[in-house]
């Protein structure tokens, strides 16, 4: 089928891309490059049934092909990229999403939002299931990416109620693996770039706060599903084992044979202080949970920033 991907240069986008491709799906991926980066999909231009289009989603999107399905993962995810252009972020997720729903009822699509954990900010319920409601301060640092992917959520069950369109929502949590940006600021990428120097490894607060940290071919396969399922969502796609930071520094640190020691700093505004997925309805509805253990995700990880 014809299928649209937005922000398919992207660390999630190109590695889904890819998947659809071998699925035997003729794939539109559509990026900005803000955060993207051509080297993504740069073996899948070669493919006959694969096209790119560099455009930003703040601006309608006009296709002269009729497309069946459309994943809107389109919005810089890491904080320093988010908070480098706040407006820009918000847009994404709001005008943007009005643009990407507007497209999809257009063209009586299928549409998959690319969703976030963020949604319940700091938690004050452990683990988080889709029931949970959040903590997000609705005007900190963060609050262009939690609000605005908030407010992306509002607006796909509103364009399903009121015009019928067919709506998929993921509520992502922290995903890693080949093709993350080296500096774009995320713990498990920040933490190899040090290992790999011997530098300090940075960690902010007192290292106790916990991720959940999910390899992207596993996220990647929870989304398709997702998106050839009946269920609509929301639906939390993630690893549900739990790390501490500073476990996740030393595992790190002895994977990479480094000789970095952690040094700590303080604990940005509004930093989650614990994060782990409940997938119970993920494996009710989609059959579907992690199946790579953490160890070997940061392996394929490491051996992907080394070359």
């Amino acid at each position: 089928m014809k299928v649209l991907v937005t922000g398919g240069a992207g660390f999630i986008g190109g590695h889904l891309c890819e998947y659809l491709l071998e699925k035997g799906d003729n794939v539109l991926c559509v990026d900005n490059l803000f955060t993207g980066s051509k080297k993504n999909i740069e073996k899948l231009l070669e493919n006959k049934n694969f096209s790119f289009m560099q455009h930003d989603i703040i601006n309608p999107l006009y296709l002269q092909e009729n497309v069946e399905q459309a994943y809107n993962l389109a919005c810089p995810a890491s904080p320093i990229h988010y908070q480098s252009n706040a407006i820009r972020t918000i847009k994404a997720n709001t005008i943007g999403m009005i643009n990407m729903l507007g497209l999809a009822k257009q063209h009586q699509a299928r549409i998959l939002q690319a969703s976030t954990s963020e949604v319940y900010g700091d938690p004050l319920e452990h683990p988080q299931n889709e029931s949970y409601r959040g903590n997000v301060n609705t005007i900190g640092f963060r609050s262009c990416y939690d609000e605005g992917k908030r407010v992306a959520e509002t607006l796909c069950f509103d364009y399903h109620r009121q015009h019928g369109v067919d709506i998929r929502v993921a509520r992502i949590f922290n995903t890693y693996g080949p093709n993350m940006q080296p500096d774009d600021g995320r713990v498990v990428s920040n933490f190899i770039m040090q290992a790999l120097k011997d530098e300090d490894i940075t960690i902010y607060g007192n290292g106790n706060q916990t991720r959940s940290f999910c390899y992207i071919n596993d996220m990647i396969e929870g989304l398709y599903r997702l998106m050839n399922n009946d269920f609509q969502g929301p639906v939390n796609l993630g690893n549900p084992k739990e790390f501490t930071i500073t476990e996740l520094a030393d595992k790190i640190i002895d994977l990479t044979a480094s000789k970095s020691k952690p040094t700590y700093k303080e604990l940005p505004e509004d930093d989650p202080k614990l994060r782990k997925p409940d997938i119970s309805l993920a494996k009710e509805k989609l059959g579907w949970e992690p199946k790579i253990a953490l160890e070997d995700g940061l392996i394929e990880t490491i051996k992907y920033f080394s070359t």
